[in-house]
């Protein structure tokens, strides 16, 4: 039986042009402003992951299952209802930041937020760059 393929892989796609797609120049606005900060702190260049996300920097995983590939160590996607930053740790770690944080939303390792206005972006910074020295640390 063949192994399923990953859908979301790192490819040669144009983050600017991705960017120019958002209609919304707010969003747009806060996006380019999540790509200058994760790129600042990771010191790494943005990849587009599929067809919609921003990501910085990469590690390779395999499960127990014998399932592997290589996503990004963090990133995000301009979604129409939210931002969501890929926080790939999850956020159990996190509990003092995320009572900082602001107005959020969280799934398993994605943190949704309506506009970056609505969070307080020294504990965004801590947030992204904690998350990404632990990938780095875990995975290298």
């Amino acid at each position: 039986m063949a192994k399923a393929k990953n859908k979301t892989t790192a490819n040669k796609g144009s983050v600017t042009d991705f960017l120019n797609t958002i209609e919304d120049e707010n969003k747009r606005q806060d996006a380019l402003k999540i790509v200058e900060l994760m790129q600042s702190i990771t010191q790494e260049e943005p990849v587009l992951w599929g067809t919609s996300i921003i990501g910085f920097g990469s590690y390779h995983y395999k499960y127990e299952s014998g399932r592997e590939g290589n996503f990004m160590k963090v990133g995000f996607s301009p979604r129409k209802q939210n931002l969501t930053l890929y926080i790939m740790p999850g956020f159990e770690q996190y509990d003092k930041l995320m009572a900082q944080l602001g107005k959020y939303k969280t799934g398993k390792s994605c943190l949704y937020i309506k506009k970056l206005e609505d969070i307080n972006r020294e504990v965004l910074e801590t947030l992204i760059k904690n998350s990404f020295d632990y990938m780095t640390d875990k995975y290298g």
